[in-house]
C-alpha cells in the first residue's frame, strides 16, 4: 500500500510502526458554530481511510479532538451574552449528531481540550525544560529558533514563512513565528491554574497533548485539511518533538480545499453550506459520493448540480443493492453462478492501494454493478451469485464508501420513486420541446415549480432541485 505523505512529498509503502495496530489522528471542529462541507471533506475523506484500513485488516485507533475552548469560542459566547462552556457543549452536540447523520463512524476517541488541561501542562513543562519556552508577558511562548527543523514540514525556510505568514504583530514574541503555548487569562476569560498563573492553552499545544495521551508520542497517521499545514501542524511537530525527543508523526495526509465559484470555502469569505443545511436537502450518500469522485488531496469544486448527479448516482447504487436484498433468499438455490466477483475485488484493492484512489475505486464499483446487471438480465443466476453480489457490495459499498446500508433498504423508497417521477416529467417536458408544444413544455415547468421542484436548463440538459 502506497500514501502520499506531505512530509516528504511522495508516495511511500505504508509501514505502521507496531503492524497490524495503526494509530491515526485527524483535527477535529473548533465548537462555535455548524460545520461546513469543506469541514465535511475532511471529515468524510478521513473516514473513508479509516475504514479502508480496517478492511485492508489493519487495527486501527482513530482520534478526533474536540477544540472546546479558543478565542472563536469567547467570541460567540460574549456576542450570545452566555458563557463558554454553553457555547462549546451546544455546537459539539450538534457535531456528533451531524457526523452520524453523514455515517461517519464514531471515533474510538473525542478528547476535548478542557478535559486535558494537566496533559497540556505537563507538556510545556516538557517544553520549557528544554529550554524552548518563554515568559512573553501575555502568554507563553514556544521559541521557534530552538527547533533548527521549524519548517520542514511545509517545505519552506523560515525568512519566507515570516514573509508569507499571517501572524499579529506582538511585541511579546521574540519572532513573529513564535506561537502560544499558554494565554495568560485576561478578565472575564475562562481560566485553569497552572505553573505561570490562570490561563488557558493555545490552539496547537491541545493536539500534541491529546494526540500523545490516547495514541502514543510517535503516530502513524495524522490527517486534516491542507490549510491545516502551516501554521497548526507544523506547530505540532515543533513542540511534539522538543517535548519527547521522537518523531511525532509517520506519515502526514492532507485534504485538498473545497471550492466555491474557485474560492475556497470558508466561514470568513462567508461562501459555504453547512453540512447541516445540505442534509436538508440531499442524503448523506450523495455527499458522500460526490467526494469519492474526486481524490482526497486534490481541489474539489463544489456546485449543487454535482450534488444532484451524485444523487442520482446513489439512487443506481442503491437500487442494485436492493435488487440483491430482494433476490438474496427467494432465488433458486441453483442457478448460474459464473461470474467472476474476484476480479472486481482485486481491482478494487489494486487502485484503493495507490494512496487511497477512491476515484478508480468508485470505478470499479461501477463498473461491478453494470455488469453483475447484465448478467442478472442474460442469465437466471440462484443464491449463490446473489450471496457473493451481497458480499462485495457490503464489502466495498458499506464498508469501505458508506454510502450502501442493507439495513436501512426495504423497498423501493418514497425519495427514489419521486426522484424517477421527476425524471420523467422531465423527459416529457423536453419532448414536448421538440414537439414544439412549448404550452405543454411551460406547464410542465411551473407545475413542478409549484410543488418546490425547480427545473434549470443549460446545454448540458436539465437538472433539477427540491427547494421544499
Amino acid at each position: 500500500m502506497l500514501i502520499y505523505n506531505t512530509f516528504s512529498r511522495k508516495k511511500e509503502e505504508f509501514e505502521p510502526v507496531n503492524p497490524p495496530a495503526v494509530t491515526m489522528y485527524i483535527c477535529g471542529p473548533t465548537v462555535y458554530d455548524y460545520f461546513h462541507i469543506g469541514n465535511a471533506r475532511s471529515f468524510i475523506m478521513g473516514d473513508i481511510i479509516r475504514r479502508y484500513l480496517i478492511f485492508r485488516g489493519y487495527r486501527v485507533k482513530f482520534v478526533m479532538n474536540i477544540t472546546d475552548i479558543d478565542d472563536k469560542i469567547i467570541k460567540k459566547a460574549a456576542e450570545e451574552k452566555t458563557d463558554t462552556s454553553g457555547i462549546a457543549s451546544r455546537f459539539s452536540d450538534a457535531f456528533l449528531h451531524d457526523l452520524e447523520k453523514l455515517k461517519i463512524n464514531q471515533a474510538d476517541v473525542f478528547p476535548r481540550a478542557t478535559e486535558h488541561i494537566e496533559e497540556i501542562i505537563d507538556v510545556i513543562k516538557k517544553i520549557e525544560l528544554n529550554g524552548a519556552a518563554y515568559d512573553g508577558l501575555d502568554s507563553i511562548y514556544y521559541d521557534i529558533s530552538k527547533f533548527r527543523e521549524y519548517g520542514k514540514l511545509s517545505g519552506k525556510k523560515l525568512d519566507e514563512l515570516e514573509s508569507g505568514a499571517r501572524v499579529e504583530v506582538n511585541s511579546a514574541k521574540r519572532d513573529p513565528l513564535d506561537f502560544a503555548l499558554w494565554k495568560k487569562a485576561k478578565p472575564g476569560e475562562p481560566s485553569w491554574e497552572s505553573p505561570w498563573g490562570p490561563g488557558r492553552p493555545g490552539w496547537h499545544i491541545e493536539c500534541s497533548a491529546m494526540s500523545m495521551k490516547h495514541l502514543g508520542e510517535s503516530i502513524d497517521i495524522h490527517c486534516g485539511g491542507n490549510d491545516l499545514i502551516f501554521p497548526h501542524h507544523e506547530n505540532e511537530i515543533a513542540q511534539s518533538e522538543i517535548a519527547t525527543g521522537k518523531k511525532f508523526v509517520k506519515y502526514w495526509l492532507h485534504f485538498g480545499f473545497l471550492n466555491i465559484q474557485e474560492e475556497k470555502m470558508s466561514k470568513s469569505l462567508g461562501n459555504f453550506f453547512t453540512a447541516r443545511e445540505i442534509l436538508g436537502k440531499y442524503p448523506a450518500e450523495a455527499l458522500r459520493l460526490l467526494y469519492l469522485q474526486t481524490h482526497y488531496s486534490g481541489p474539489l469544486s463544489f456546485t449543487e448540480d454535482l450534488l444532484i448527479s451524485a444523487s442520482k448516482g446513489f439512487e443506481r447504487i442503491k437500487n442494485f443493492a436492493l435488487l440483491i436484498k430482494e433476490n438474496i433468499n427467494s432465488s433458486p438455490a441453483y442457478g448460474e453462478s459464473r461470474f467472476d466477483f474476484e476480479k472486481y475485488r482485486l481491482k478494487f484493492t489494486e487502485v484503493m492501494d495507490d494512496d487511497f484512489n477512491t476515484p478508480k475505486g468508485l470505478a470499479v464499483f461501477y463498473d461491478f454493478i453494470k455488469d453483475a446487471n447484465s448478467f442478472i438480465q442474460n442469465n437466471k443466476p440462484g443464491k449463490e451469485f446473489f450471496r457473493e453480489a451481497y458480499e462485495l457490495t457490503k464489502a466495498i459499498g458499506e464498508t469501505v464508501f458508506g454510502i450502501v446500508h442493507f439495513d436501512e433498504i426495504n423497498a423501493k423508497t418514497e425519495a427514489g420513486i419521486e426522484s424517477k417521477l421527476i425524471e420523467l416529467l422531465i423527459e416529457m417536458r423536453q419532448q414536448a420541446k421538440l414537439d414544439k408544444n412549448y404550452k405543454l413544455a411551460d406547464e410542465i415547468r411551473l407545475k413542478l415549480g409549484a410543488i418546490g421542484v425547480t427545473l434549470q436548463d443549460s446545454k448540458e440538459g436539465t437538472t433539477y432541485r427540491i427547494t421544499v
